[in-house]
Order: structure tokens, then sequence, then C-alpha cells
């Protein structure tokens, strides 16, 4: 099993190419197949290593050399430890169900081939960002998903508001992106290598002067902030929605966000020796944690509530990070991607429903109409609460008690966010299924439950969401930490035991009852507001003061457009009206039509006079005489 390590990324890079060459060709039932059985392939693979990694501690396999120049080459090679694998499970599993779902969702599509074989392309880029042994082949995975978002994003090209969407997600992108490359320009100058063997060697760290590293480590954030978005970069992810549902399930819960978290924990032995980087991370972490949740609490758009949590629980793991709780983060990305896969396949599903709706206040009263995606959004949405025992409540827990550690006053700020999301998230799940049906005849009429494609994989996902906690359970709650232990190797033994050393139990059940006791009364509030006094949010237009900024997403699009977009194309449009056509076109121009010029000239002298030939000669004979008399 060991040497077809290199099978799980190529399985869906082959699906890729098979679907892409045959797509006109293929019926949606074989590419379905063929897109599915790529990546449930890979997942049974990995799954086939977790027995020697969690015992072994890791594989590698260098395939072959990749770059060589001079003194240093990089390989072409994987690293399969505990945290790779399961990012890799995670990855392959959950995409496994997005792709079941998305048979069903995108069985009417046009381009239905087409959306298989960049699903399948996503995967793999995913898959090499993460198995990778160094950090060129992560790179390459790291702009590949890049592509890949720019692609599904923009599925549906011909409505431009999509095509603005994939472009915004590109450019801001490419600007973490260059962050990120410039960091590892430094690691190239100061190591000498790209491969993590030798970045992490214990001995060149304990030599590398701090702000060295310190510039790496925070060149590596500005790329993490772009593809996990964070401030000043998150802007892109909620236009994101633009794309098929199952891209958005895709997107925030088992690839591209991740990919700046687990840059983080990877490189967790640079950030550790750059306290200045690490008190960014922390910072950067709250406020958007803090930021998108505010901004929650006043959208209507069902996936536009989903994205600003996906960017609000981010921050919640950048927060973690900068915290030094790396198993916290890992652990609450990996349970956030459980619960927000199951949130947004499940909001795929009322969209689906009711045939293209998004508008939360056109819903209300659904909770019959479609039983399933009722029953699975509820877990969902107390997996993202925070309810005891869903998976959030416990990977939040951890964050939390990581944040008393550090401090009492950033306790209270994680608890906050955390506040913040619990009532915008049931404020949407009550105006969706309880309240009073706000749905259009017509529309009402053709509402109906999803296919068992689709519902199957939900079912999946809201099991894993009540019982992925366990993969961390707490020993003070009777569990055995298993991740933390498992990642002890990677991450170092005394990380994680910090809180359980620093903490008491008796602390730690009060702070956990206080937080929960908290999180069931603002749920209380919503059921108050939405469901007993049946509020509708206004429209839009009609909103006024803070909840208009809140609307209005505080005016940050507006702000970067007239900062930087409108500017740019300015600028674009002068190049394009002046220097190109008067200044670049004359001055190119102009030398063309001199040497034509000079040629007409020079013709005269090659036309055949032998009469001028002769006195030309002459004449030359006689300066040149002239000159040797006078020099």
């Amino acid at each position: 099993m060991e040497n077809l390590i290199w099978l799980i990324p190529i399985l869906p890079l082959l699906g890729f190419f098979i679907l892409g060459l045959g797509a006109s060709k293929l019926p949606k039932g074989a590419a379905g197949v063929i897109g599915c059985a790529s990546v449930m392939i890979a997942f049974a693979l990995s799954i086939g290593l977790a027995g020697t990694v969690f015992t072994n501690g890791g594989l590698e396999q260098n395939l072959f050399t990749w770059v060589s120049s001079g003194t240093w080459s990089v390989d072409f090679g994987f690293l399969v430890d505990p945290l790779s694998l399961i990012m890799m499970l995670v990855i392959t599993g959950v995409g496994s169900l997005i792709h079941i779902y998305s048979t069903g969702y995108m069985h009417d599509d046009e381009r239905h081939n087409y959306f298989f074989a960049y699903l399948n392309l996503f995967i793999f880029f995913m898959l090499l960002l993460v198995m990778s042994n160094n950090y060129l082949l992560l790179f390459a995975g790291w702009e590949g998903v890049g592509l890949c978002s720019y692609l599904l994003i923009g599925f549906w090209f011909k409505v431009d508001e999509y095509n603005e969407a994939a472009k915004k997600a590109f450019v801001m992108n490419r600007i973490g992106d260059l962050g990120f490359l410039l960091g590892l320009f430094l690691i190239l100058v100061y190591f000498g290598t790209l491969n993590y063997d030798g970045v992490f060697d214990s001995e060149k760290l304990s030599q590398m002067p701090v702000g060295v590293l310190t510039a790496i480590t925070l060149l590596f954030i500005v790329g993490a902030a772009g593809k996990s978005a964070q401030i000043p970069l998150y802007t892109w992810l909620p236009d994101a929605m633009a794309g098929p549902t199952p891209v958005s399930a895709l997107i925030h819960a088992a690839t591209m966000v991740t990919a700046g978290i687990y840059l983080t924990i990877r490189s967790h032995a640079l950030f550790d020796l750059a306290p200045i980087s690490m008190q960014v991370l922390t910072y950067v972490g709250l406020a958007t944690s803090i930021f998108a949740a505010t901004i929650g609490l006043k959208q209507n758009d069902i996936k536009k509530v989903l994205a600003y949590s996906t960017v609000s629980q981010l921050g919640l793991m950048f927060f973690a990070l900068g915290l030094g709780a790396y198993v916290a983060a890992f652990f609450h990305l990996v349970t956030h991607a459980f619960f927000k896969a199951l949130l947004f396949l499940g909001a795929g599903s009322v969209i689906h429903g009711l045939g293209g709706e998004q508008d939360i206040r056109k819903m209300g009263a659904l909770r019959k109409i479609l039983p399933i995606t009722f029953i699975v959004f509820l877990i969902g949405t107390l997996a993202i609460a925070g309810i005891p025992p869903f998976a959030g409540f416990v990977s939040k827990d951890q964050i939390l008690l990581a944040a008393y550690e550090k401090s009492p006053i950033l306790f209270a700020m994680g608890v906050f966010a955390s506040l913040l999301t619990v009532f915008y998230m049931f404020r949407m799940f009550f105006l969706v299924f309880y309240g009073q049906n706000r749905v259009d005849h017509d529309t009402l009429h053709h509402a109906h439950e999803s296919p068992a494609a689709m519902t199957v994989p939900l079912g999946i996902l809201a099991l894993l969401s009540v019982v992925g906690g366990f993969l961390n359970w707490p020993a003070l709650m009777g569990g055995g930490d298993w991740l933390q232990h498992t990642l002890s190797g990677v991450l170092g033994v005394e990380e994680g035991h910090e809180h359980h050393h620093a903490i008491s139990p008796s602390t730690e059940w009060l702070l956990m009852g206080i937080v929960v006791a908290l999180v069931v009364g603002v749920i209380g509030l919503a059921y108050s507001l939405y469901v007993q006094r049946n509020t509708v949010p206004v429209a839009d237009e009609q909103e006024e003061g803070f909840g208009r900024v809140l609307n209005r997403k505080y005016f940050v699009d507006e702000l970067y457009s007239t900062l930087f977009v409108k500017p740019a194309q300015t600028l674009s449009e002068w190049f394009g009206r002046i220097v190109d056509p008067k200044i670049l076109d004359g001055a190119i121009n102009g030398i063309g039509q001199s040497i034509l010029s000079l040629g007409s000239v020079l013709k005269n002298i090659q036309q055949g006079a032998v009469g001028l030939y002769l006195f030309v000669f002459a004449v030359g004979i006689v300066i040149l005489l002239a000159l040797q008399i006078l020099l």
C-alpha cells in the first residue's frame, strides 16, 4: 500500500483528463461515475494508509528530481504523516460526498461533464498541496486550487456577475500568493532548500535570525489570508457564492479555504520562533471572526449567510493558531469541514426544492415540505452553534479554552464572535423552516424534497457533524484526546497538553457551562424574534442606520473599488487612449517611417547611374587627400 501513495492524487487527475477530453461524448451517467469513483478510490486508498501512518508516524516517497539548479534541488515527493493524512481523508471523503450530491444537483446542467472534470482537478491540486514534502510542490497545488476556484466560481460564465466574482477571487488570491512566493524566496536564500526536512531542521532553525523568520512567516500570513479569506483579503469568498452550490461546499469545507490554515500548521516550526507573527495571527483572526459575524447578522441570501459564517470560523482558526493552539485550530478545521459541507449542501437542497430561490425572506415553514433537509440543516446549525455533543462544540470549546489561558479578554472576545454566529445561524434557520410561509404560490406548488443522490450525502455529513467531536473528545469528559495524541509527533507533545495543565478541571467545567448557557440564551432570543413574533427582515433598501452599514458589509467593496479598482481602470483606460496609440504606437511607427525614409534616400545611391558613382568616388578621394594633408 505504501508504494501506491502516488496513485492517490493521480486518480482524480486521471478522472479530469477522461472527463475533459470526452466531455462532449460521455453520457452524464458515465461522467458522474468516473468523477465520483476516482475520488472515492482515492479515499479508500487513504484509509488503507491510516494504520501504518498513525502507528509509525509517517511515510515519504520521492518519485523523481523535479528541479535542480547548482547546489540545490527539489524532488517531486510526497509526505504522508498524521497531519497530511487527516487532510487527505477530509478532502477525498467530504469531496466524494460532494461529488455524489452533484450527480443530482447538476443533473440537468448542459455543462455537466465539464463540471465534474473541474471538481476532479480541484481535488487533485488540493491533494498535491497537502501531500507534498516540500514548499515548491505545495506552491504548485496552491496555485492549482486558485485556478480551479476561478473555473468553478465562473462556471456559469454567461452571467457577467458570476464572471466578475471569478475574477475577483482570482485577483485577490494573486495578491496573497505574491506574499507566499516572496516567503519562499526568503526560505531558499537563507535555508538553501525548500524541502521540509531541510527547513525544519532544529539545528538550522536555532541559528536563524529572528528577523528572517519573522519576515518569512509574515509573508506566509499574507498568503494564508488570501486563501483562507482573512482581513483584508476576505471579500472574494462571499462573492464566490456565484458558483454552483456544490462548489461552494467544496471550497468552504474540503479544499481551498483550508489551505492557509494547513500552511500555517505545517510551518509551525517557523511560527513558533516568530512571536510577532503569532500576535498578527491572533489579532487578524479575532478581528476577522467578529467583523464577518456582524455582517452575517444582516445578510438575507442563504448562501451569503453561510459564506460569512465561513469567514468567521476561519477567523477563529487563525485566532487559535496565533495562540499556539495548533491542535485546536486543526480540530476545528476538520469539524468545520463536516458541518459546513452539510450546511451548504443543505442550502443547495432548499434552493433546489424552491426552484432557485435563495432569499430567506421568501421562505418560511419549510420543515414539513423538506423534512429531510430540515433535520440535517438543524444538525448542522446546532454543530456550528456549539451545542454539546455536536462536533462544533468540542472544537470551538478548545479554542476558547486556549484563549482563556492567554487572557480572559481574548476569551470574552472569542465568545462574543461565537454568540454572533449562533444568532445569525438560527435567524436563518428559523426564517427558512419556521414562521409563516412566504414562498410565492407557483414556487410552493412545485416545492419538493431532494432526490436520494442528494439526501444520502446529507445524511452521512449529518452523522459526521454529530460524532466528529469524538475525534478529540477531551479527557475531562471521559474522552482520550485522540487527535491531540495523534498529532503530537508532528506538532510537539508540549503544545498538545498546554491547556490541560494550565486550567483546572473545575474552571474548565465552569467556562464550558457559561458558554453553553449563553448559546442557549441566544438561540432563545432568535426563536422569540423570528418564530414567536414572526419578524421578517425588511427589504435591503429599507435598512437604516447601522443596520444599513451591516447590510452593505461596511461598504468595504465600495471602499476597495474607490481606492484600487477605479484608479486602476482609469489608469488602464488612459494607457489605452493616450500611451498606447499616441506614444508607443507613435514611437514604433516613427522608427519604421524613419527607416523607410532612410531607405528611400539610400535607394537613390543604388540607382545604377555610373556618372554619379564616379562623381562621389572622386569627391571621396579629394576629401581623404585633404584630411591627410591637414592632419
